[in-house]
């Protein structure tokens, strides 16, 4: 049997992230319900329903990632206030 990850490197990136964080992402719990929906959807062959779940999680992910990094590259502004002193 042959390695499908071997021919293509979106296989080869996602089994090293597999491998890297598998264990840490297996104990993340999913929202309720959709574990059982995934599973009637992998059953029923429904590879559209599929594919459009991952666009979805793929597009979330890149609009989280720009989101950070342009957070990153922001300059730091400091806001001074001037210093009063209370008096009774």
């Amino acid at each position: 049997m042959t390695n499908p990850a071997a021919s293509n490197p979106y296989a080869e990136w996602f089994e090293r992230l597999r491998a890297e964080y598998g264990e840490q992402l297996g104990q993340m719990p999913l929202p309720d319900g959709l574990p059982e929906h995934l599973r009637v959807l992998i059953r029923s062959g429904d590879e559209e329903a599929i594919q459009f779940m991952l666009k979805l999680a793929w597009q979330f992910g890149a609009q989280v990632g720009y989101a950070a990094g342009a957070r990153q590259n922001e300059e730091q502004v400091t806001v001074m206030r001037p210093s009063r002193s209370v008096q009774a």
